[in-house]
């Protein structure tokens, strides 16, 4: 299969287009014929050596956890699936090495779930990683309906999914962004804020009596500033703020979850979530992908297209 690897810890100078032998598919996994795969920082980071602290990493390395695509063939005890069926998955296994930016993958089948109907591969693929990631901060903070959320970088990959995610669950989203994405918030439901110095005030302007949670996809100090408007202040999470459980907050780190990723899927197929794909790259140009991806700068998602 082709795929793009790395021989050692790199750049996206170092990405090489390789042929690479077929992944072997372990009992309780299925093998994805890739028809597309989404591009996170995380990808980019791992390949940089970043969580070589917390993580084994073997080489060559395929970056990549998100995908889409279809099941070309079953392991032994995975009956979860069949030949054929259209799938998405955030595709995090034990270590990371055989990841999804390839022709093929092998994934454990608690890290699938049905691709939604609604979704085009590009947007399935764009979804597991982000949307697992607001999800699963949105129950941690327990956000219920009729509630008021602060959520930080909501025009982002992961915020833009968030905005919707607590939308559909019928709470107040007040989301921060640069002036030029408002609109776009407005449209996933969103009041937006323009973040950066004063963000305190402009935010009480719009709930006066405080918020009842919060979502840091930034960091930059969000998890304090949210603290000064929380009517609770254990009621923010993040992803980006190592020290929010020291602080009274959450840290979240995704955890691959088919259920989850099942009612994700009920959002999409509902019409309550899409995915807003900003830029889509052919496999070859993945360095692209990445580098546009560091410039943090990006509405929606990133993905790679296989074929």
């Amino acid at each position: 299969m082709k795929a793009i690897a790395l021989d050692q810890y790199g750049s996206a100078d170092d990405l090489r287009l390789l042929e690479l032998p077929d992944p072997k598919v372990a009992p309780g996994e299925v093998l994805i014929r890739v028809k597309a795969a989404g591009v996170n920082p995380v990808d980019w980071k791992l390949a940089a050596g970043y969580l070589d602290p917390i993580m084994e990493v073997r080489f060559p390395l395929i970056s990549g956890w998100d995908v889409a695509g279809v099941v070309e063939s079953v392991g032994l005890d995975a009956g979860e699936f069949a030949v054929g069926d259209e799938v998405f998955g955030y595709v995090r296994k034990d270590w990371a090495q055989n990841g999804s930016y390839a022709e093929l993958v092998s994934a454990p089948v608690r890290t699938l779930a049905r691709k939604p109907r609604a979704f085009t591969w590009e947007q399935a693929a764009g979804a597991p990683l982000a949307g697992l990631t607001a999800y699963q901060c949105v129950k941690r903070v327990g956000l219920a309906k009729g509630e008021t959320v602060l959520i930080h970088a909501a025009a982002g990959g992961v915020g833009s999914l968030g905005v919707q995610i607590a939308a559909a669950l019928g709470a107040r989203v007040i989301g921060t962004a640069s002036e030029r994405n408002h609109a776009f918030l407005r449209e996933l439901g969103a009041e937006p804020v323009t973040y950066g110095d004063g963000l305190v005030d402009r935010v009480r302007e719009l709930a006066p009596d405080g918020i009842d949670a919060a979502l840091d996809f930034i960091g930059e100090g969000a998890v304090d500033i949210s603290q000064q408007l929380l009517k609770s202040r254990d009621r923010v999470a993040s992803v980006t703020d190592g020290e929010a459980a020291t602080k009274g907050g959450h840290y979240v780190w995704v955890r691959p979850d088919a259920a989850d990723l099942t009612a994700l899927a009920g959002l999409a197929d509902s019409g309550a979530l899409t995915v807003h794909v900003d830029r889509t790259f052919p496999l070859a140009e993945t360095a692209a992908a990445w580098r546009l991806n560091q410039e943090g700068r990006t509405r929606g998602k990133i993905v790679l297209t296989v074929q």
